[in-house]
């Protein structure tokens, strides 16, 4: 039969017809009401509810567009159970240092008891008020998934200091949204966002524990001047209050004493084991930075975890399974990461406040035995120069030698010093090696466009202090040569010839078999694989501008397109 193909084709399109329309017929007035409203506001690209535009319209509408405007949170004119357990992952966003307020949780929670109130006097079907819970909850999941992904604020608002690249999304958020709706573990799809490291994980129990902590807290949390001169048998009006604070936070159990206002032996081991825990010397004396640590209440610590793990949702991929050299410049430390352990700690120093260390990442590829340090043209300006021009004899003095642009030494009486600063100077001036070299007796080198590396001081008591935000930006580490040893990672570079080439006195440059990650991050808490809380001082006053913008309320659609 000639006609027996054409009859195939005209059958194959008679079924798929009658399975269209079977599904249409079978379609629910909520699904119906769903495509009448979203197809009103085709021109329009935006939806309202209660007046409101929701900020992911368009995505919205596509969403509803390729599950043929089927509802998704309701079955049967009834909220169903994935709507009652995204409602609760809303509210628990605060252990993620969101607001549950920035993700509908106020509106939906109205339109719960809207819904359920109208069902005790209305048979089950189609209301616009479902159609509006299906489109809050929605856009909800879609900003919180964007949030949980790539962070709430943009990285590029922080300012100059924060140097690593914004994040791009990995996952299709519809196509996310759509495995929700099709059954997929709506907390495992959530998880799935966060960051690769447990830190965050943790850092999230953390968070709830500190709620716990201030729902169960009956202190006035008013700031305290405690004496910082308080030793062992002393005093103190201030005592009551540290006793208090020490106990709440579990440093001191309960326990009967004669009197209140005695700074005793057990508080001193409390209060040490307080400082420790926080990073701090555990010396028993009360000084600036234990005071307003002790003065920082549940509330006050949440906002700072918070601010944090919105830097962690902004922070790379870290792979500390394979190797990763990893400075948290508020904790003063250095971490080297090799098959998932840390193999090496060490204190370092930071940039000062005017001089402060930036955020990023870059892959160092050599090390620099015996290093000369060329001094930047900012230092020579504002203080090499002005110090030759009192003291003639100020660069033999420092070890330093004054080098063309050829690498020639110059002699140093024979350059004009009178006018001749910052980049108009037309030499160079260098530190020979030495022990009384600035960068040490090495240098490690991951090259970047902020001219910052790790390596050696002279001024070894510096690493005793509290404090160690002190150099020019670079990092200055506590354990050069066993640095240099980790990395270099080879029998042939024992101790022995490692403090060799370390005191020779030409530089030797030698470079390592692969290229090792660095990342240097700003975090002033994070939480321990033990789920131990760890809170730093926020040196560089960088913690206020980002709980400031956790706090403002996510912008509408309509701004964020101006």
């Amino acid at each position: 039969m000639k006609n027996k193909p054409l009859l195939i084709i005209l059958a194959v399109l008679t079924v798929c017809a009658a399975v269209f329309f079977v599904n249409r017929l079978r379609r629910s007035d909520l699904t119906e009401e769903i495509e009448l409203r979203l197809s009103n506001n085709e021109d329009r690209k935006f939806i309202e509810v209660n007046g409101e535009r929701l900020q992911t319209s368009e995505e919205i509408i596509e969403f509803y567009q390729d599950r043929d405007f089927e509802e998704v949170w309701s079955n049967n004119g009834k909220i169903n159970s994935l709507a009652e357990d995204f409602l609760e992952e809303i509210e628990s966003v605060k252990y993620d240092g969101l607001n549950p307020d920035d993700y509908n949780q106020a509106l939906i929670h109205s339109f719960f008891e809207e819904i359920q109130n109208k069902r005790k006097i209305l048979k089950p079907k189609s209301t616009p008020e479902l159609v509006d819970l299906d489109f809050l909850m929605t856009d909800a999941f879609l900003r919180l998934a964007k949030d949980l992904e790539l962070g709430k604020i943009s990285p590029d608002s922080r300012g100059s200091y924060w140097k690593l690249a914004a994040k791009e999304s990995s996952v299709n958020r519809i196509e996310l949204l759509g495995e929700v709706a099709g059954g997929e573990d709506i907390r495992d799809v959530l998880e799935s966002l966060y960051p690769n490291h447990e830190m965050y994980k943790n850092g999230r129990k953390v968070i709830q524990d500190l709620y716990d902590k201030m729902g169960e807290d009956t202190l006035t949390w008013k700031q305290v001047r405690f004496e910082s001169s308080l030793k062992v048998g002393d005093r103190n009006e201030s005592v009551p209050k540290l006793r208090e604070r020490l106990q709440f936070w579990g440093f001191l159990d309960n326990y009967k004493m004669e009197d209140e206002l005695l700074f005793d032996s057990t508080m001193w081991k409390g209060l040490k084991a307080y400082q420790l825990e926080n990073g701090m010397n555990p010396d028993g004396a009360i000084g600036d930075l234990t005071s307003d640590f002790l003065n920082d209440s549940p509330k006050k610590l949440i906002e700072i975890a918070s601010a944090n793990m919105e830097r962690m949702r902004w922070m790379p991929e870290i792979d500390m399974e394979n190797e990763l050299v990893l400075v948290n410049i508020a904790n003063y430390q250095l971490d080297y990461f090799k098959d998932g352990d840390t193999t090496l700690t060490a204190k370092v120093i930071v940039g000062k406040e005017y001089n402060e260390s930036p955020v990023f990442t870059a892959p160092m590829s050599y090390i620099v035995f015996s290093p000369y340090w060329n001094i930047p043209p900012s230092i020579t300006s504002d203080e090499i120069i002005p110090s030759v021009r009192k003291n003639g004899n100020y660069l033999a003095e420092k070890n330093m030698e004054v080098v063309s642009n050829s690498g020639e030494v110059l002699n140093p009486k024979q350059v004009n010093w009178s006018g001749k600063e910052g980049e108009n100077f037309p030499y160079r001036i260098r530190q020979k090696p030495g022990g009384s070299n600035s960068l040490g007796l090495v240098k490690f080198m991951f090259p970047n466009d902020y001219n910052i590396y790790i390596h050696d001081t002279p001024a070894r008591s510096l690493f005793a202090r509290e404090s160690r935000a002190l150099s020019h930006g670079c990092i200055r580490i506590q354990y050069p040569d066993k640095f240099a040893e980790t990395l270099l990672n080879d029998k042939k570079w024992t101790e022995e010839k490692i403090q060799m080439a370390m005191n020779q006195e030409n530089e030797e440059v030698v470079k390592l078999d692969r290229e090792v990650p660095v990342l240097l991050l700003y975090l002033t808490f994070w939480a321990d694989e033990s789920g131990n809380g760890h809170f730093r001082p926020d040196i560089y006053n960088r913690d206020a501008s980002v709980i400031k913008a956790l706090k403002a309320a996510p912008k509408s659609e309509s701004k964020m397109r101006t």
